[in-house]
């Protein structure tokens, strides 16, 4: 009895990802849709609700064609670097090196973040065509995607999508009868946030330690493998269906001009329904936090992740788009939006993100690796009260962050600060 009791098959079964997802079944949603609605282990329900209708047209257009729309839908990286996605592909799809490569990062190990879990275990077959269509327009015929070692569910399900696809004709060597071979290879990953770089998550893939790359060369030049590779995350690369079924400009009439489409936002903390939200862009902080239930008391916002920043309770109106953010002094990041009532001690949250970063840096800089060990200790000074006063560290920190920001290698070291200024400036920690 105490063995069946401990067994693995006695543990309970996950709740599902419906849960994560308040909106599920809701109609006119693009990205969620069909989560919650189809059977995620069945490629004829994924194909009755609408899948493999982009990839038909994909075909239909050819390569430069879906660059094309790709490019004049607006879309922007989700990841949270909002780089042009039909640049990337127009980029990787003009080197002359072979062969080209397509790595999707499902990797999303910033904390907060879970959107593309709940994309990849709810509609698993939409990232598989979705892979498949941005091989084709950048001329790759091999996919990997590469995943966080923290989601068994969806790698279970996405191996199965995996080997359903290749038995039906829509992977391998002539993919629905167009001449056109394309295969995808799912990777683990071993629980490095730095891995989420991608050049770091292409270090992972050759098997070496995951440590980012020094640009120039840039990856669309130069990627996995030194051969040029085109880089996005799960939820990018989902976007491309409903463009492709759409079309450029009916989609490109979603959100504002220079934020195109439909986001996902994964709110979590003093909420009474956290979730994964999907919304156009445009729409304000408030209108969203009023959706998840935002309980009474709320102290600050934390935008983008332990990569983002603070905001004031009085700033809600503050517009979820690129420039909205960015015109704010704050940022967008991957779409966590984390609430946080006046129950939680501010100190000891920021210690946590600093405690977090200095363990996820992979050492190889200097600012970095030193920086974000003298910014813990700082902030455990602050919390505890011990040592210098306040000013002295608060000064210190500054001095430290900025020397972060400006010299580290990758993004990890150049927004290890950010939290923490936020908080200091917006929120007036430590006053």
């Amino acid at each position: 009895a105490v063995l069946a009791a401990t067994a693995p098959d006695a543990a309970p079964e996950e709740p599902p990802v419906t849960h994560a997802a308040p909106q599920a079944g809701q109609a006119g949603l693009l990205l969620l849709g069909r989560v919650g609605v189809v059977d995620p282990e069945s490629l004829d329900d994924y194909r009755a609700h609408g899948g493999y209708t982009a990839l038909r047209r994909a075909f239909a257009l050819g390569p430069a064609g879906v660059i094309r729309e790709v490019a004049e839908a607006g879309l922007l990286g989700r990841g949270g670097a909002a780089f042009p996605t039909g640049r990337k592909w127009q980029a990787t799809a003009s080197q002359p090196d072979r062969p080209h490569y397509l790595v999707c990062n499902a990797d999303e190990s910033e904390p907060g973040t879970f959107k593309d879990r709940v994309l990849m275990e709810g509609d698993p077959y939409a990232l598989i065509e979705a892979m498949t269509i941005a091989g084709y327009a950048t001329g790759a015929h091999r996919g990997y995607l590469y995943l966080r070692g923290e989601y068994p569910r969806a790698l279970r399900l996405l191996e199965h999508a995996v080997t359903q696809a290749r038995a039906r004709g829509l992977l391998g060597d002539d993919v629905l009868g167009q001449g056109y071979a394309f295969d995808i290879e799912i990777r683990r990953g071993a629980g490095a946030y730095i891995c989420g770089e991608e050049t770091a998550l292409f270090n992972s893939l050759e098997g070496r330690r995951g440590e980012p790359r020094s640009k120039p060369p840039f990856p669309v030049e130069k990627g996995l493998f030194g051969k040029p590779t085109a880089a996005n995350n799960v939820e990018t690369l989902v976007n491309v269906l409903p463009i492709l079924t759409l079309g450029a400009q009916a989609y490109a009439a979603i959100g504002t001009g220079r934020s195109t489409g439909p986001k996902l936002f994964c709110v979590s903390g003093s909420v009474e329904r956290p979730g994964v939200y999907e919304l156009p862009f445009g729409a304000t902080l408030g209108e969203l936090l009023e959706r998840a239930g935002v309980r009474e008391g709320l102290r600050a916002v934390l935008l983008g992740g332990a990569a983002g920043g603070f905001v004031r309770p009085d700033e809600l109106d503050i517009p979820l788009t690129f420039e909205g953010t960015r015109e704010a002094g704050t940022t967008l990041g991957s779409g966590v939006v984390m609430a946080f009532d006046d129950s939680v001690p501010l100190p000891r949250l920021l210690l946590r993100i600093a405690r977090f970063f200095r363990e996820e840096s992979c050492g190889q800089c200097v600012p970095c690796r030193v920086g974000t060990v003298r910014q813990e200790e700082a902030l455990r000074r602050l919390a505890e009260r011990t040592g210098a006063g306040a000013a002295d560290d608060i000064a210190l920190l500054r001095e430290v962050g900025r020397a972060m920001r400006d010299a580290s290698i990758c993004g990890l070291g150049q927004t290890a600060w950010n939290a923490v200024e936020s908080a200091i400036d917006r929120l007036g920690a430590y006053a």
